[in-house]
């Protein structure tokens, strides 16, 4: 069951009291853990180690805080010899978000050993937006210190600036994901899925996305009206991010919250192109490929009907 992992082992911030993690089958349900918030608890101090990081598409590590800090308040920078990683769930506990960037897609990249650096997405867009488009961006920490160091530099090298972001200590365990087989998923441009959603947001809530032979419909009916958009495959675009790819086993219709789908495009900014993954009763995935950095992906509950 898709949703087994989540229930016994959930992101934690000590910040505020939070409920438990969703049984991701259903919206309505809502998160278990049994944490203490409260991130005044000193940082613990343990033999120093280095990290060091820098992005020469320093825009890529904007733009990746930008897209996941009105979802998520407080979360970890899990850094590893391999990789950076964030996971975390949103404060309504239905949607959760899983970030990858490889150590390969960085310029340089040094992680003596795991790191776990706790910081709070508002505060770190703050610093990151002191930044131009195309500043190259250092990260720097000792996991005895309190503050994660971050350097921008201008192309051209006239300008460079750091900036020391207060740290905080999260309680954080990493879920396991399930690799699972979806029924259906489909690859389209990013832009186009932000369109859909934005548009769909201005008659309703809630959005139907159901896949058939016929394509991918996405629906919503409100007070102001209704409205539909039909997605068909089209694997012969002459660009590659125009291409819209739907793999289907069988069909699939979920309903889903808009203002949920509305905060993941806000990661259009870090592709061209959008998976989005369904199968029945269990939590959508909308992936956004990171160039050759990595990926974000996002988990949400579905909806269901309150008389069933």
């Amino acid at each position: 069951c898709f949703a087994a992992p989540f229930v016994d082992r959930l992101p934690t911030a000590r910040r505020t009291h939070r409920s438990p993690p969703p049984h991701f089958r259903h919206q309505r349900q809502r998160l278990d853990t049994d944490h203490a918030l409260n991130n005044n608890r000193p940082r613990q101090h343990t033999r120093a180690t280095m990290f060091e990081a820098r992005l020469t598409q320093g825009r890529i590590f904007k733009s990746l805080i930008e897209s996941i800090k009105d979802l998520v308040q407080d979360a970890n920078l899990e850094c590893s010899e391999d990789e950076i990683s964030i996971q975390a769930m949103d404060s309504s506990h239905v949607s959760l978000v899983a970030v990858a960037l490889r150590a390969s897609g960085f310029d340089h990249y040094r992680c003596d050993r795991p790191l776990s650096l706790g910081f709070n997405s508002a505060n770190l867009s703050k610093i990151l937006k002191c930044s131009g488009n195309d500043d190259k961006i250092t990260l720097k920490a000792e996991d005895n210190g309190d503050s994660l160091t971050l350097m921008f530099e201008s192309g051209s090298q006239d300008r460079i600036a750091d900036f020391e972001l207060k740290l905080m200590d999260i309680d954080s365990e990493q879920l396991g994901i399930p690799d699972t087989e979806y029924k259906c998923t489909i690859k389209m441009p990013s832009t186009e899925f932000q369109r859909i959603v934005r548009d769909m947001q201005v008659l309703g809530d809630t959005c139907v996305i159901s896949c058939t032979k016929e394509g991918v419909r996405f629906s919503v009916s409100g007070d102001l009206g209704t409205g539909n958009v039909l997605i068909r495959n089209n694997a012969n675009a002459e660009k590659e991010e125009d291409q819209v790819l739907i793999d289907m086993e069988e069909p699939v219709e979920l309903t889903f919250a808009l203002r949920y789908l509305n905060f993941f495009t806000k990661a259009t900014a870090l592709g061209p192109s959008v998976i989005i993954s369904m199968s029945p009763d269990v939590p959508i995935v909308v992936e956004y490929p990171i160039e050759s950095s990595g990926e974000i992906k996002y988990y949400l509950a579905p909806k269901i009907d309150e008389n069933e």
